[in-house]
């Protein structure tokens, strides 16, 4: 299961994403926003970061304008690993070395097939362990240190 949400500026990209994920039969929910009003982006990474912690889904995709503010806000919840993403080759590499849980897209750089390669990409990447899983372990206890 798939948490999406986005704010005003990501809106329309979810909208079309969501759209892919339907012709695919990949599961879902929309966590907001519903509208292209003029909204925050904190509020939805938060709801789709706690969606992810309490295992109501799998995975996010998170957009707005540039998807860092996204990014920033999802990292700051333990077990969240959420990266800026504006090509396949990125989300290969961040899902295979880093095994991102959040995917982040940016409404005003990437187009809806760029945007559709790269989720594809990601979904389709596996996570490549070993030495990999010793530098999320790594992450894991900084985390641990320094998020009370």
């Amino acid at each position: 299961m798939i948490a999406i949400g986005s704010d005003h500026g990501g809106y329309k990209l979810k909208e079309e994403i969501k759209r892919y994920l339907e012709e695919q039969n990949i599961e879902y929910k929309d966590y907001g926003t519903s509208n292209e009003e003029r909204t925050d982006y904190p509020i939805y990474a938060s709801k789709i970061a706690k969606a992810i912690i309490n295992k109501e889904c799998d995975k996010g995709i998170l957009l707005c304008r540039s998807g860092h503010g996204m990014t920033i806000t999802a990292n700051k919840f333990k077990g969240i690993r959420a990266a800026t993403i504006s090509s396949e080759e990125e989300a290969k590499f961040a899902k295979s070395d880093d095994d991102i849980n959040v995917i982040t897209l940016g409404g005003d750089y990437i187009t809806i097939n760029q945007a559709i390669c790269i989720i594809r990409t990601w979904l389709g990447t596996e996570f490549k362990g070993g030495r990999y899983q010793e530098r999320l372990d790594m992450i894991e206890k900084i985390e641990k240190e320094n998020m009370k």
